[in-house]
C-alpha cells in the first residue's frame, strides 16, 4: 500500500470520526426544543412544574402562565400586578408562592387564583425600594423570601424575611450583609443557602434562626445556588463563574467551564448530572458531580434566567417569551 493511499484512508477516517462526532453531539442536543409563549410581552424570568403536566412560568410585565399538558399549550392568568415576576415556588401540590416586585402571592388551590400576602411599601424604608427575588420554605410552615432595597437605582441594604406560619404573615430578618440578596435554597428544615451581590454566600445550620457568613472566594455576583444534601452544593454567576463545594459551602472551589457568559441558573438532577443555563443561549452540562462541565451547542441565542427539572423533564426560560423543553 502506498503512502498516498494509506494517507487517504487515514484522511476518510478522520473525516469519518469527525462526521460521527458531530451526528453524536447533534443527537445530544435534540433534546432541548425551543417554543415561544406568544402572549408573554417580555422576557421569561422563572419556570415550576408540579408535575409531568402543571407548570407555570412567569415574567415580566406581570406575565403568569400556566399549563396543564405538559408545555403544549400556556394559559395566561391575570396576577392583578405589572411588576417582572422573579420566582415561583410550590410547597406541595397546593399551596404556592410567587415573587413579583416588592410583593409575595400565595395560592392555596394549586395556583388557580393567586392573591396577596405580603407588599413592603416605599414608606416602610423611608422612601427605598424593595425588590423580591427568591421563594424557598423549609418545611410546610417556615419559609424565605430574599431581595435588595434600593434608593435611586442604588443597592442600599438587603433584605431577608421569613414566615413561621405558612405565608399568612412575613417579618424582616436582618442579614448579616447589606449586599444583595438574589437566590436562597434549603436542603432539609434546618439547613439553607444565600448567595448574591459582591460573592455573597451565607447559610444557617439552625433552621434559619441566624445566618453566617461564607466565603465564596470571588466578587463577582452569585445568582444561583443548589445543594443536593447537606455537603455538595454548586453556585453559579458573572463571567462564567461556577463554584463547587462538598462541606456544605465552608470551602467553595472554582471550576474553569472555558466560558465568560454569565451564568444565571443551575439545577442537579442526581448526584451526578447537572445543568446551567445562562446569557446568549448558553447551556452546560456535568455528569461528573460538577467537576467539569461540557458547553451544548446553543439552538437559541436568547439569554436564558431560569432552569428546572421534574424527574425526566427540564425546562429552561429566557428572553422574549422563550422556553425551552429537555427530556432525558
Amino acid at each position: 500500500m502506498t503512502f498516498q493511499i494509506r494517507h487517504s484512508l487515514t484522511q476518510c477516517s478522520l473525516a469519518f470520526l469527525a462526521l460521527l462526532a458531530t451526528a453524536f453531539a447533534t443527537l445530544a442536543q435534540q433534546g432541548w426544543v425551543p417554543t415561544k409563549i406568544s402572549s408573554a410581552t417580555g422576557d421569561l424570568n422563572t419556570v415550576f412544574f408540579l408535575d409531568s403536566k402543571r407548570g407555570w412560568v412567569g415574567g415580566d410585565n406581570g406575565f403568569l402562565g400556566r399549563t396543564d399538558d405538559g408545555g403544549r399549550t400556556w394559559v395566561r392568568q391575570n396576577m392583578g400586578t405589572t411588576d417582572a415576576i422573579n420566582d415561583i415556588y410550590f410547597r406541595d401540590k397546593e399551596d404556592g408562592f410567587l415573587i413579583a416586585g416588592n410583593t409575595i402571592f400565595v395560592t392555596r388551590d394549586n395556583g388557580t387564583l393567586w392573591s396577596e400576602s405580603r407588599r413592603f411599601l416605599p414608606s416602610e424604608f423611608d422612601g427605598a425600594t424593595v425588590e423580591l427575588y427568591s421563594v424557598r420554605f423549609s418545611s410546610k410552615k417556615k419559609g424565605w423570601v430574599v431581595g435588595s432595597v434600593s434608593k435611586r437605582d442604588r443597592v442600599i441594604d438587603s433584605i431577608l424575611v421569613y414566615t413561621d406560619n405558612e405565608g399568612e404573615t412575613w417579618q424582616r430578618q436582618r442579614a448579616p450583609t447589606r449586599s444583595e440578596l438574589i437566590h436562597i435554597d434549603f436542603d432539609d428544615d434546618r439547613r439553607g443557602w444565600i448567595v448574591g451581590a459582591e460573592g455573597t454566600s451565607m447559610n444557617t445550620v439552625g433552621g434559619g434562626l441566624t445566618w453566617n457568613q461564607q466565603t465564596s472566594g470571588t466578587t463577582v455576583t452569585l445568582f444561583h445556588t443548589e445543594f443536593r444534601n447537606d455537603k455538595k452544593g454548586w453556585a453559579v454567576g458573572e463571567r462564567g463563574t461556577i463554584l463547587r463545594t462538598t462541606d456544605g459551602g465552608n470551602t467553595w472551589t472554582p471550576v474553569t467551564a472555558g466560558i465568560r457568559s454569565t451564568l444565571l441558573s443551575v439545577e442537579f438532577v442526581n448526584d451526578d448530572e447537572g445543568w446551567a443555563v445562562g446569557r446568549a443561549g448558553t447551556i452546560l452540562r456535568s455528569d461528573d458531580a460538577g467537576a467539569s462541565w461540557v458547553q451544548q451547542e446553543a439552538t437559541v441565542k436568547n439569554n436564558l434566567y431560569a432552569l428546572h427539572f421534574n424527574k425526566k423533564i427540564g425546562w429552561a426560560v429566557g428572553g422574549n417569551g422563550i422556553i425551552l423543553r429537555y427530556e432525558r
